[in-house]
């Protein structure tokens, strides 16, 4: 990973390159971002960064021994620490898993890494044993680079056993450098976080994931920007929503709208037939593209149509006429319905009687102007 691969975050890059350039890298350094800002791919620009024998440019110079290793996450002096499962397991015994998650998708989330490790409904930690073993690994001299780099993502998952690191992390070995990388400091000890020197990252923009989906995945710029929009700043839920979908949501949810509100039964049972043919996780995205339509014209209205609509133009025709027949208090609950409605998928329930409940339910809700924000019930 290369700082010029990782999207957006130019100011947190810049700092990061002038700290490494003048030798003042902060021993314990933690960056702070939400899910799929760019803070996973920018630890590790900086690791790779700060190994490479001659850096130019402000990136890695790619030629020299600790480039080519570091590209693949093998370098010896680059250490991993993440969240496992088990109350023995350390991060070594997965090292080749988060090499492959790391090439497939940088910007990934603790779900999805749980998952490859068939995790279940077990809950990850970091281990007292991954700590032992972090205190033995830096006690070591460097095996080839200048420095020695412990990434730790997401030390959310340390809970106590951080006071195990303490010491290690206020008087580290010579060379060594702490790369925390989280997502809420509110969990993590204090004790730790005053140790460190904090970056904290901004979501990114509309436009620079629009632009990254279209230079990396291919997609044309209205389809890009649509889930750009949807993902809010999230790189890693726009990338899943482009990886996952294969119908334009845009097209396929205002029709839905329209069989609903017109209350079109046959249509309605032929659609949702279709909508159960998907597969979950286009399901649950689809839904999503959902909440962020009724976000947007809530938005909108309490804005006394001042704010702008982030839809597609098509979106925005049927969003302004829905703006006159749906209030606050119905998008409060149609927004509780599809909340409930990912929440069922996610446990594998039937999709037909789902959508098709989902269907008249939200029907209703659109024909009933004057409700209480509990409706939606029935």
């Amino acid at each position: 990973m290369r700082f010029a691969e990782v999207i957006g975050q130019d100011a947190a890059k810049d700092l990061l390159r002038r700290l490494a350039d003048e030798q003042r890298l902060p021993h314990a350094l933690m960056l702070v971002g939400g899910e799929g800002s760019g803070h996973l791919p920018l630890a590790l620009a900086l690791a790779r960064y700060v190994l490479c024998e001659a850096p130019r440019e402000g990136e890695p110079c790619e030629q020299c021994t600790q480039c080519r290793h570091s590209a693949h996450y093998t370098h010896p002096d680059l250490h991993f620490s993440f969240p496992t499962v088990g109350s023995k397991a350390t991060s070594e015994q997965y090292y080749k898993q988060w090499r492959e998650a790391l090439e497939e998708n940088p910007y990934l989330n603790v779900h999805q890494w749980l998952m490859r490790l068939d995790a279940e409904n077990r809950q990850g930690n970091i281990t007292r044993d991954e700590c032992v073993q972090i205190v033995k690994k830096l006690s070591l001299k460097t095996f080839e680079g200048r420095h020695k780099v412990l990434l730790m993502w997401m030390p959310e998952y340390l809970g106590k056993e951080g006071n195990r690191l303490l010491k290690l992390i206020e008087e580290p070995p010579p060379h060594t450098i702490f790369l925390f990388v989280a997502e809420n400091p509110d969990l993590i000890l204090g004790t730790i976080l005053s140790r460190c020197q904090i970056v904290r990252l901004s979501p990114l923009t509309d436009e620079q994931i629009a632009r990254a989906l279209q230079q990396r995945e291919g997609l044309d710029a209205e389809q890009a920007l649509a889930f750009a929009q949807i993902a809010d700043g999230n790189y890693n839920k726009a990338l899943e929503l482009a990886r996952t979908t294969d119908q334009p949501h845009a097209q396929v949810f205002v029709d839905w709208l329209r069989k609903c509100y017109a209350r079109q039964g046959a249509a309605l049972v032929q659609w949702c037939n279709e909508a159960a043919k998907w597969g979950r996780e286009p399901q649950k995205n689809f839904l999503h593209y959902g909440l962020h339509f009724w976000r947007e014209l809530l938005v909108w209205n309490l804005s006394g149509h001042t704010m702008p609509l982030r839809l597609l133009p098509a979106e925005q025709e049927t969003a302004r006429k829905m703006a006159r027949v749906v209030g606050p208090r119905q998008i409060e609950a149609i927004a509780k319905l599809f909340d409930e409605a990912i929440f069922h998928i996610e446990r594998n329930a039937n999709p037909k009687i789902l959508f098709m409940d989902l269907s008249i339910r939200l029907g209703k809700l659109m024909r009933q102007p004057s409700i209480t924000p509990s409706a939606g019930k029935a």
